[in-house]
């Protein structure tokens, strides 16, 4: 059996290594073939995450000192896993000023 203290390090870990490679997306999202496998590394991690944390609730463990977070935080992972898989593939999501074009507006007109 796998010691508490393992599972905790390890979960934190894939936490670390997921929130990592999901901070990048936008530069993987440059070519097409570099998103979907930074897509789905991504989602791999986070799944793994999350089964990780649930391994850890069922084990007695804690997060970050609670024995509560782990389970609401593995159904956050694989919210993000689902989200993870949307393509993004350069359109603007946000509808807001672009701040590389407001320069290049004043400067035409």
């Amino acid at each position: 059996m796998v010691e508490v203290g393992v599972i905790e390090v390890l979960a934190q870990s894939m936490c670390f290594i997921s929130l990592t490679a999901f901070i990048f997306i936008a530069t993987f999202s440059r070519s097409e073939k570099l998103e979907l496998m930074a897509q789905n590394f991504i989602m791999a991690s986070i799944l793994t995450t999350a089964g990780i944390l649930w391994w850890l609730s069922l084990s007695g463990g804690e997060l970050w000192g609670s024995n509560y977070l782990p389970k609401p935080l593995s159904l956050l992972c694989v919210i993000i896993a689902i989200a993870a898989r949307l393509t993004i593939k350069g359109q603007n999501v946000s509808f807001g000023a672009n701040p590389h074009n407001i320069g290049k507006s004043d400067d035409e007109e």
